[in-house]
């Protein structure tokens, strides 16, 4: 079970209560920046999370200036759209809301707490920037999700151009692996990667665990192409980097 530390508390919490039912993700974005975009991205990712444990989920995006920008850049990471703010209050029977936020935004004794997050989970995203330039190439936006999920969430993040080269070096390496074992014999996920994959992500939504294991997995002598297939289409459901993207683009190598 997915278990998030709330940042009122400091105390991990289970996503979803006992009482499985509708849960509510409301993504508090002050502004269309990088740390804007990236508090949408981790929303993104906890959704996806969710609903690949069955989990029902109603997202709300709240407190935002610029939306349009918000939105275009938001389409180009491949973060689904969320709705816009309404009047929601508990009348849809939600049993759990989720709040992702920057530490600025309804911060503990601020009134934002008490307008904006003051019922459900606090998940709070960490401050990012970037050098001119690095978060606005449209072409290199799957590198941008990418070097924003590797760093922890709760961490200060400082995109610059060699991170978001590293990022689009991983990417080519991965799809161009994944196009390649596609060709093999199928085989299932191992239950100890999958464990694996499980536990980080259900640990306070820890992507960068996720990514070491997928790089632990490319270097295996040990499991098959066809399974490593398998695991790097799973871990995507939670991902998004489109991994699967280059199957049947020429022939692998």
């Amino acid at each position: 079970m997915l278990r998030i530390t709330d940042a009122r508390t400091g105390e991990p919490t289970d996503a979803t209560p006992a009482r499985r039912g509708l849960t509510r993700v409301e993504a508090h974005v002050p502004r269309p920046d990088t740390t804007g975009l990236r508090v949408l991205l981790v929303a993104d990712v906890l959704v996806r999370a969710l609903e690949i444990s069955g989990t029902p989920v109603w997202t709300v995006l709240t407190g935002t200036e610029g939306r349009t920008e918000l939105r275009a850049r938001a389409a180009a990471l491949g973060i689904r759209p969320f709705e816009d703010e309404r009047d929601s209050g508990s009348g849809l029977g939600e049993a759990q809301v989720l709040h992702v936020c920057a530490p600025e935004a309804g911060s503990a004794g601020g009134a934002g707490e008490d307008s904006e997050t003051a019922n459900g989970l606090r998940v709070e995203v960490a401050p990012a920037d970037a050098e001119s330039g690095v978060a606005d190439d449209v072409e290199r936006a799957s590198a941008l999700r990418l070097a924003l999920l590797a760093c922890p969430r709760r961490e200060p993040l400082r995109l610059d151009e060699a991170a978001l080269t590293d990022a689009e070096d991983a990417l080519r390496r991965w799809r161009g692996a994944v196009a390649t074992w596609a060709t093999r014999p199928s085989g299932p996920i191992p239950d100890p990667v999958r464990q694996q994959l499980r536990a980080a992500w259900e640990d306070d939504l820890d992507v960068p665990a996720v990514l070491a294991v997928l790089r632990k997995v490319e270097t295996s002598g040990t499991v098959p192409d066809g399974a490593r297939f398998e695991t790097y289409a799973y871990a995507d459901r939670l991902l998004g980097l489109e991994l699967t993207r280059d199957i049947g683009r020429g022939t692998p190598s």
